[in-house]
């Protein structure tokens, strides 16, 4: 098929209707009684190549088409603008994100029912309703015909609906199960704040009800500083008696909500909590050696595994990797040297790479390289995205088994939590 293009000023025929939807909102989400929503019919290999092709030929105009987007879904449903946070460039591009990933597992489709399964239950904390997501496709199918132009058929706008089918059903499935056993947010009250290096702070928080986690996962968080704008932080420590938490924040230069966490939030003052998230936890039933590697704030799941094992008995060893680019930014490295002294089953090592020091410097993967092979390890990995891959690289090389290599999702995990094994897959082939 032969792709062009329309100019986006002009008027696309769309081959779907695009009249507005029925106003979302409580009434328009099915009752008890409700008949259950067709299966979308499953999509093939061809109409995954002509979904592929059409985000291909939309691809230089995303950020056009995202603006477009939102403009059409507030303009016939302006009630669900008070879901969105006033600044919108972040939420555009996550709405993009989260469309490419989509269709990059359209093919996987394990990975994808779990990435979409991750989106329905987070959806929540925003106040998304079943009546809403029928006003979501519509402008989503509107938007993709306007800027598709002349490569947008029937074919095509019946092929993307019944994608956006069948994602949406697994989102409020999921959604759906999750309300089931618990609430969407809870609300929390920051008891400490302390700076623990240049433009880092450890926050303690104690929730007004019992917040359920495990050590190693991470939770999203709003501020009232920035309304509706949504963070993710991985959690600082195991469960404890008190239902405390602990997170730690670094200020991101232009950032709307770190910059307000480290230099300006007090005690007493009340953030929201989505539900924790991640996989990186202890696996249930596993006794042998862990390897734990932090790069920066990537340091606090890392410690609530460690605590998570001591509270276990210390029945495993350990071995932690700590690494930043200069000993001013390896915050809490003290802090788990002082537990190694206490612990025999625990050895910690800092890492630096841009600063020569006693000790030992590079890379986390090249000490990972030097210090190996970690074959017979359970490992966790938790920092920037380039830090994670390039470390489970060398540990695939080295004999880890995949599926004990665990790790912290990127940026917006719920975005790319799925991603990691078929990027290390992808480097493999190369």
């Amino acid at each position: 098929m032969r792709f062009g293009r329309r100019r986006p000023d002009e008027t696309p025929a769309s081959g779907v209707a695009t009249d507005p939807a029925p106003p979302p909102g409580p009434s328009a989400a099915p009752g008890p009684h409700a008949a259950p929503t067709p299966a979308p019919a499953p999509i093939d290999d061809e109409e995954i190549a002509l979904l592929r092709a059409s985000v291909e030929l939309v691809g230089p105009l995303a950020q056009d088409l995202t603006v477009y987007f939102y403009a059409i879904l507030f303009q016939r449903h302006p009630e669900v603008r008070a879901l969105f946070p006033a600044d919108m460039d972040v939420q555009r591009d996550r709405l993009l994100r989260g469309l490419l990933r989509i269709v990059d597992l359209v093919d996987d489709p394990e990975n994808l029912v779990r990435f979409c399964s991750r989106l329905g239950r987070d959806h929540r904390k925003f106040g998304t309703l079943n009546g809403h997501y029928p006003a979501v496709g519509a402008a989503l199918l509107d938007s993709l015909a306007r800027f598709a132009g002349d490569a947008w058929s029937a074919r095509l706008a019946d092929v993307w609906s019944r994608a956006y089918g069948i994602v949406s059903q697994v989102m409020v499935q999921a959604a759906e199960e999750d309300a089931a056993v618990g609430p969407a947010t809870w609300k929390a009250d920051i008891v400490d704040h302390r700076l623990r290096g240049p433009g880092i702070a450890e926050l303690t928080l104690r929730p007004h009800s019992h917040y359920p986690f495990q050590a190693g996962q991470y939770a999203s968080v709003e501020t009232p500083w920035q309304p509706r704008a949504w963070r993710y932080y991985s959690l600082a420590n195991a469960p404890r008696e008190d239902g405390s938490l602990t997170f730690h924040v670094r200020a991101l230069q232009g950032g709307r909500v770190s910059p307000a966490l480290v230099h300006h939030a007090r005690p007493g003052d009340q953030l929201t909590l989505g539900a924790a998230q991640g996989d990186m936890v202890l696996s249930p039933g596993k006794d042998g050696d862990l390897l734990c590697v932090a790069g920066g704030t990537g340091l606090a799941p890392v410690q609530a595994l460690v605590e998570q094992t001591a509270r276990d008995g210390g029945r495993r060893f350990v071995e932690v990797f700590v690494g930043a680019r200069t000993a001013g930014e390896l915050y809490g490295l003290d802090d788990m040297l002082r537990m190694a002294q206490r612990n025999h089953w625990l050895k910690v090592r800092g890492v630096l790479s841009d600063e020569t020091v006693p000790g030992w410097r590079g890379s986390l993967p090249e000490a990972l390289r030097e210090f190996g092979p970690f074959y017979d390890h359970e490992v966790y990995l938790s920092g920037p995205v380039d830090m994670v891959t390039a470390s489970a690289r060398v540990l695939v090389r080295q004999g880890v088994a995949r599926r004990n290599i665990h790790y912290d999702p990127f940026d917006v995990p719920v975005l790319e939590a799925a991603l990691l094994p078929r990027r290390l897959r992808a480097e493999d082939e190369q």
